[in-house]
């Protein structure tokens, strides 16, 4: 079990952050990744986070489970299988460094993404296309979901000109990352990450998870997060870039 305290003063805010968005804030646990990878690896750092995210999706789908769109996941989730692959083949062929680039440059995307978004309505053309093409978007969420559980930005892409009603769209995106979250287990799994000492930290950081996630759901029905949304993706934008910068730090010794 990892027992250095820079890894806790990272890993208890990421928690928080994975359990408000799985409660509801969408968009926010986007940043736990690239905050624990300031303090270890990406990969083990994401293989540490994929059991807390399984858990807290317990409670996220089971809270949202009479508000899903079967259909949009049909499509969607055979593409995520495909995207976890092709993020798994990745991971498993190149040094760690270019990971710890990949985490850094998709923490800047999402994050540049979603404050360019802030307050625009999501592009109407997206709505228009055929159905099939949301298994394209599911094999990009799958992707940086599986590098960086970042899977997000991509599935908003397609799902948020759908114009679901709310609570339609929280239980939609849950049940598709919940079921996203158990398809990466067996890439993890190849790559050799779920150690006894990352699956005791999974465990260590579990009861903070559960509350973190009730807490998500109870807030999402009653204020609206805007206010910490911008704080969130600036920091993301910044995190990214020293990761980036460490990468390139490490490539040049």
């Amino acid at each position: 079990m990892i027992t250095d305290w820079h890894f806790y003063a990272l890993a208890i805010p990421a928690v928080l952050l994975l359990g408000l968005s799985k409660g509801g804030f969408a968009g926010m646990g986007a940043l736990s990744l690239p905050m624990l990878a300031l303090a270890i690896d990406p990969v083990p750092a994401a293989a540490i986070t994929l059991p807390i995210l399984i858990l807290q999706d317990v409670v996220s789908v089971w809270a949202f489970r009479r508000t899903v769109d079967w259909r949009l996941l049909g499509w969607m989730l055979p593409g995520s299988m495909a995207g976890i692959a092709l993020g798994y083949m990745f991971a498993a062929s190149v040094q760690p460094v270019l990971v710890l680039a990949a985490v850094g440059g998709i923490s800047i995307l999402f994050g540049a993404y979603r404050l360019w978004v802030k307050g625009r309505t999501a592009p109407a053309i997206a709505g228009r296309w055929p159905e099939w093409v949301g298994s394209l978007f599911g094999v990009a969420s799958g992707f940086t979901s599986q590098i960086a559980h970042a899977g997000q930005p991509p599935f908003q892409l397609w799902v948020l000109p759908r114009g679901l009603p709310r609570d339609r769209l929280v239980g939609t995106t849950a049940l598709f990352f919940a079921a996203t979250n158990w398809i990466k287990v067996p890439a993890y799994w190849a790559l050799g990450q779920f150690t006894p000492a990352n699956l005791l930290t999974s465990a260590v950081l579990f009861p903070l998870a559960l509350v973190s996630t009730l807490a998500g759901v109870w807030l999402v029905r009653r204020i609206s997060p805007e206010r910490f949304y911008t704080a969130i993706y600036v920091l993301m934008i910044a995190v990214g870039a020293l990761l980036v910068w460490e990468a390139l730090a490490k490539a040049a010794s």
